[in-house]
């Protein structure tokens, strides 16, 4: 089931976007792929500016004073997963430049050949406020699903848009959450800096896993722990008693890329 009450229209958001919100399993096309693998600038026509639309050596995003790219220049592309409307007023969104003028639709289905094997779940018993951060994280990482455990409403400020491009599913309670595990064979590995946890820095996480973080505050709770197979720690030398849920997410979705990913697919 996803989730996509309470989202506002973003100020450049295209037709789909407008009407639809975070993609769920029904919701899953599967676009053409598309017809080369060069990018939006290179088959514009002959005198375009590639250095404002799509330059070659800029990495993930743009540093400059402004997001994005203008209109296309010259004649359109005619592949199917290119947005007219993006190609006409220009493409502001945060999207790497693979993904310049694509439609949302055509993003979420191309991301759903690259996701990984691991999904993410957050509780949000309190209307956690990290939720949109570990969204935004799981999105860079290509996670399978983000799942909300308890209240459907979250903030989605600090997810930047991003909600749009990744699977969230809702769950009421961990029970839920832990039927779901095991319909897909996942394994349940829960995050908190409770005695006897593993580091996380001394485990091979699974393959395919739902990696369970805690709300700022309580952390994880009995229940939690109960539906976990495998609990694990992060390493800390400070002052502090904890990091709160958006760190500590970053942290262990990397180390699940580190183990399992093919880095020659990264960006």
């Amino acid at each position: 089931m996803s989730s996509n009450d309470g989202a506002g229209a973003h100020p450049n958001a295209t037709e789909d976007e407008r009407t639809g919100g975070v993609p769920g399993d029904a919701g899953r096309q599967q676009a053409d792929p598309p017809s080369s693998g060069r990018e939006p600038a290179e088959q514009g026509a002959s005198g375009h500016d590639s250095s404002e639309q799509a330059p070659a050596e800029a990495g993930p995003t743009e540093w400059g004073a402004q997001v994005g790219v203008g209109p296309w220049e010259g004649e359109w592309p005619a592949d199917e997963h290119y947005d007219p409307e993006l190609l006409e007023h220009g493409d502001r969104r945060n999207v790497v430049d693979r993904y310049r003028y694509w439609s949302r639709r055509a993003i979420v289905a191309d991301l759903d050949r690259r996701r990984h094997g691991f999904h993410v779940a957050i509780e949000n018993f309190q209307h956690d406020h990290n939720i949109g951060t570990v969204v935004r994280t799981a999105n860079a990482f290509a996670a399978q699903e983000v799942h909300i455990v308890g209240r459907r409403r979250w903030n989605r400020r600090g997810a930047m848009v991003t909600d749009r491009y990744q699977h969230v599913r809702h769950h009421p309670g961990l029970d839920e959450l832990r039927a779901y595990a095991e319909e897909h064979s996942l394994h349940v590995v829960a995050v908190d800096n409770t005695p006897g946890a593993t580091p996380v820095e001394r485990v091979e996480l699974p393959a395919d896993c739902v990696l369970l973080f805690g709300q700022e505050g309580p952390g994880l709770g009995d229940d939690s722990r109960r539906i976990a197979d495998l609990v694990v720690s992060i390493a800390q030398f400070g002052s502090t008693r904890s990091i709160n849920a958006g760190v500590a997410s970053g942290i262990v979705m990397h180390t699940w890329i580190r183990q399992h990913a093919r880095l020659e697919n990264a960006w």
